[in-house]
């Protein structure tokens, strides 16, 4: 498995990814509001959230959706020492692929850290275990209290601002459903593409889902 800076995106090409989840009714709604628009993303889903909702696990896999995790309980991995945080990793991730062991879905080996809080000791035991980490280039903020109409004019400033990257957004909060079918609608009329990241031989490839 390739580092995610293999991945060359193109201008105007993002890549949608949402953490935190999956949360009941607030995660459906964000699944309609992609299908509504034609487009995938990736969830990086916390262990116990997972756990807690296993078939809502398998319907974001069942969407044709990637799945990675982010943690058992969204520890910051900088403030606890190296062995526990290794723990809550693992955990993480055996939580969210037990929750699709039903199905013929699997996780992705994708990982992101919870508040983008990494050390260079995790990174390169993770690398060692072909598990990439998914960073970030574009955050919409969404973990601050906006309205709707203030969250889509904060995110599509931040999009055009940087032009093309992987996105950050949480799929529990009300306020990111509530904005983001006229996000990806307006997306769609500046001439953006969405591209969805799919595990592959040597590398995390990304598919353009969405186009002008």
């Amino acid at each position: 498995m390739g580092a995610i800076a293999d991945i060359k995106l193109k201008r105007r090409e993002l890549v949608l990814t949402f953490d935190d989840g999956p949360m009941p009714q607030l995660t459906e709604d964000i699944l309609k509001a992609l299908d509504d628009a034609g487009v995938k993303a990736t969830f990086m889903m916390i262990g116990a959230q997972a756990s807690a909702h296993p078939a809502l696990v398998r319907a974001v896999a069942e969407k044709g959706h990637t799945i990675g995790s982010h943690t058992q309980h969204h520890v910051n991995l900088r403030a606890v020492d190296p062995i526990s945080a290794k723990a809550e990793i693992d955990k993480g991730r055996d939580s969210v692929a037990t929750s699709l062991e039903p199905t013929r879905y699997r996780a992705a080996p994708l990982f992101r850290f919870p508040y983008l809080a990494d050390t260079a000791l995790l990174r390169a035991q993770l690398a060692k275990g072909d598990i990439v980490v998914l960073d970030v280039d574009i955050s919409i903020g969404d973990e601050n209290d906006l309205s709707p109409h203030q969250l889509y004019r904060q995110a599509m400033r931040r999009i055009l601002r940087r032009g093309s990257g992987v996105v950050l957004m949480h799929d529990i909060h009300a306020r990111t459903v509530a904005m983001l079918p006229k996000l990806l609608a307006d997306l769609r009329a500046r001439g953006f593409t969405i591209a969805h990241l799919v595990p592959a031989a040597a590398l995390l490839a990304p598919m353009s889902a969405m186009s002008s």
